[in-house]
This record gives structure tokens, sequence and C-alpha cells, in this order.
């Protein structure tokens, strides 16, 4: 089966595993697992920062730096469209946070500094909720992995400090825009209070994402990893992982990149099919078909993978269990699939 539903179906290599096996340990919580103190030091550094600290999932990284930012029962954090805490984060803002959470215009759940300016309501006036954080995806999943442009992030950073607000990158596939643009992940998320890495999606381990920030907010992030269940023991074992991903899965996103591109530009020759070629930018390929659902049964019982975003819209995603003979071999069967379904 040739799995391109999504960047976190991917499955540990044979190096991350022996990696993993071998990893020296100890009680994450008395900071003395070896490993996890050397990732969250290498992470800091990556993403320009002072400290961080290990967290099972991105979803965690998500909740605790908001909660970080934002005091319980009404406080406002500006997003995008569309964006994953809104989406996938079973309303976790608004359950665990109190948040109120407003977004913003804008294309592909981007917006710009002007948008920022907009919404920002007048910390006087007792009767509105008191705008508090701007979030941003780095890139944006649902957007298609749309890149933002560094120029865009630093003119909404300016935005959010001229109204003395806090900001938060989310950064689930941050290495992704790296290796899109070229600007290092440190400049993409060095101007953020806090950013967040993940390494269960293109850089391929099973468990686990790092939470940047400075060392006072990361000292109260582990207040929350604690009461949220997040602290561990023998971490390590997990962080290992991570670590063998930033030395042997970097340097090869861009071939999920070349791999995405080619698949989408078949995917264009097909008919029925339409899709921008221009938005493929990182390892997502969205395009739309009369009908989503049947050409995604008509695919997997062609042995591949794909998922749905609406009634029209696929998603593909490529990933590094997916190598250039997938993608042609998954152009093949939905070549076949589009034709039994025109």
């Amino acid at each position: 089966m040739i799995n391109l539903f999504s960047d976190t179906q991917t499955l540990p290599s044979e190096g991350m595993r022996a990696a993993i096996a071998s990893a020296n340990v100890g009680d994450e919580q008395r900071f003395e697992d070896p490993t996890t103190l050397a990732l969250e030091e290498r992470v800091a550094e990556l993403l320009g920062h002072e400290a961080a600290v290990f967290l099972p999932s991105g979803t965690m990284c998500n909740l605790i730096a908001w909660r970080l930012h934002v005091r319980p029962g009404g406080d406002e954090v500006l997003i995008g469209s569309d964006a994953h805490p809104l989406k996938y984060e079973s309303g976790s803002p608004g359950a665990i946070i109190g948040a109120i959470v407003t977004l913003l215009p804008g294309s592909h759940g981007m917006f710009d500094g002007d948008a920022v300016r907009a919404a920002v309501r007048d910390p006087a006036d007792r009767y509105a909720p008191r705008t508090r954080l701007v979030s941003v995806e780095q890139p944006v999943v649902v957007g298609g992995g749309r890149v933002w442009l560094l120029e865009r992030i630093q003119d909404v950073l300016a935005a959010a400090a001229e109204h003395d607000l806090r900001t938060h990158l989310d950064g689930a596939r941050l290495l992704n825009a790296t290796a899109a643009t070229g600007v290092s992940a440190a400049d993409f998320a060095r101007g953020f209070d806090t950013a967040w890495l993940d390494f269960t999606k293109g850089l391929g381990a099973p468990i686990g994402a790092c939470l940047a920030g400075s060392r006072e907010l990361i000292d109260e992030a582990w207040r929350y990893k604690q009461m949220l269940g997040g602290a561990m023991r023998q971490s390590g074992i997990a962080a290992a992982g991570a670590w063998y991903a930033l030395d042997y899965n970097v340097e090869r996103i861009a071939e999920d990149h070349e791999n995405a591109r080619i698949l989408a530009e078949g995917l264009a020759e097909l008919p029925g099919v339409e899709i921008d070629l221009d938005a493929v930018e990182t390892n997502i390929v969205v395009f739309s078909v009369p009908d989503a659902e049947a050409l995604v049964a008509a695919l997997q019982q062609r042995g591949v993978l794909v998922g749905t975003l609406d009634e029209t819209l696929v998603r593909a995603v490529t990933h590094l269990d997916v190598t250039r003979r997938d993608i042609d071999d998954a152009l093949e069967a939905a070549a076949a699939a589009v034709a039994n379904l025109v």
C-alpha cells in the first residue's frame, strides 16, 4: 500500500530503532535523562531560543504555549483560518485554556500585519475580550502546506509588538518551510515568544515535539507539562528517535517536496482533476475532483491511500516512506481510477 494519507504515517527506520534501543536514559522529571536534555538544548539552539522542553505531541505544545500566554476566562487569540488548534485539537483552547479564538482574514490560512492591527481590541473596553496572543502556523497544513514568507511573518510580529501582544509559532512542519525557502528555522522562529518543532511528521520519529522559548517560560511550561500528564520518566527512549531524525532526516525533506511536485504535475494532466500547481510548495498536494470520496475509494482499491478535505477536495502527502517509484505507481493508479469515474 502506498500511503499518501499523511506524513504522520511514517514508520521509524532500522537506524532510528537502533538509536532508540540503545538510548542513554534517566528520570526526565528529575532532569536526569541525558538524551532528553541534549535534545532540548539542540532544539532551543535550532529555533534560536534560550530553552526548550520535550513533550509527547505537538498538540500539547500548542496547548501549553497558549496557556503560558493567555489568562483563563476571556483572553483572545488571533489565528488564521482553519488553523490546527481550531480544527484538530478537540476544542482545547476553549475547554482547557478558556480562550476566545478569532479568525483573521487572509488566504490559505495566512494573514498580515494589517489584519492583526484591525483585529486588536481596545484594552480599555471592559465589554470586550482582551486581545492577548497571535498564533502563526508555519507552514499551513489545511492551506495545502503553503509557506509564510519571512517578510510576512516579520510584518505580523511587528504588528503584535505595536500592541504588546504575545506571539506563538506552530512549527509542526517548520523544517518543510525551511527546505522550501532556504530560510533557517531560527530565522523563522526566534522572533516569537514561543515556537515548537514536531518530530513525528516529515522527520519520521514515532513520538514527540519540543516547545522552545525563554528560560522563564519553559520553566513555567514544565508546570503545565506536569499538570496535563505530559511529564514522563525515561523519555530518552523517545528523544533518541527525535535526535536521530535531526541527524538523518532533515536534508532529505527536499526529496518529499520534489516527489510532491512530480505527483501534482502528473495529476494535473488527468481529466476531471483541478489543481493549482503554484500552491504546491512543500509535501502536501491538494486537488479537486467531482467526487472526492469516490476517488479515494477507487484509489484504495488500487493500493493508494489518500484523504479528503471536503466533498471535492483530496489531499495527498509525501514523506520519507514514499519513493519516486511509489509516485509513479500512484499516478498510474490515479489515471485508472479517474478514467473509471469520468
